[in-house]
C-alpha cells in the first residue's frame, strides 16, 4: 500500500515592497503619511461630532454623511497604520492573518462605502425630484433601515469574497 505525500506549504507571512529602500525616504514616507492620516483623521472627527452634537443637522443627507464619514475613518485606519509603522521600523513583513484582516476591512468598508454613496445619490433625487413626498418616503427609521441595509451588504459581500479567496490554495 503507497502512501501519498502532499506537496504543499502553509504560508504565515507576506513580503511587502518597500516604498523605498533609502532610510531618509522611508522616514519622509512616514511623516507624509502621518500628517495626512491626522488631517483625514481630524476633518472626519469634525464632521462625525458636529453632526451628531447640532440637532438641526439631524436630517437624512447629515445622517448619510455621518454614516460616511465613519467608513471614511476605518478605510484609511485599515491600511495606513500598517504602512507608516513598516516605513518608521523599516520592515517589510505582515503576517497572513494580518494581511487576512486588512483584506476583509478594506474590501467590507469600501463596498459599504459604496453602496452608502449609492443611498446617498438617491436621496439627493428624492430631495430634487419629488420633495413634496420627501418627508413621506424619507423618516428617520428608513435611513436607519437603509444604511443598515448599506452595511449589511457590504459585510455578506465581503465575507463571501474574503472566505473564497482563503479557500483557493
Amino acid at each position: 500500500q503507497k502512501k501519498q505525500m502532499s506537496n504543499s506549504s502553509s504560508i504565515t507571512q507576506f513580503l511587502l515592497l518597500a516604498f523605498a529602500d533609502t532610510r531618509e525616504l522611508q522616514l519622509l514616507h512616514f511623516w507624509l503619511f502621518l500628517g495626512i492620516y491626522l488631517a483625514a483623521l481630524l476633518g472626519k472627527g469634525l464632521i462625525i461630532t458636529s453632526v451628531a452634537c447640532d440637532h438641526c443637522l439631524h436630517t437624512p443627507m447629515y445622517f448619510f454623511l455621518l454614516s460616511l464619514s465613519v467608513l471614511d475613518l476605518g478605510s484609511i485606519s485599515t491600511t495606513v497604520p500598517k504602512a507608516m509603522a513598516n516605513s518608521l521600523w523599516d520592515t517589510r513583513d505582515i503576517s497572513y492573518a494580518g494581511c487576512t484582516a486588512q483584506l476583509f476591512f478594506s474590501a467590507f468598508l469600501i463596498t459599504a462605502e459604496f453602496s452608502l454613496l449609492t443611498l446617498m445619490s438617491y436621496d439627493c433625487y428624492v430631495t430634487i425630484c419629488q420633495p413634496l413626498h420627501y418627508r413621506t418616503l424619507r423618516g428617520s427609521r428608513a435611513c436607519v433601515h437603509m444604511a443598515a441595509a448599506a452595511w449589511g451588504s457590504g459585510f455578506l459581500y465581503t465575507l463571501v469574497h474574503t472566505a473564497n479567496t482563503l479557500s483557493l490554495p
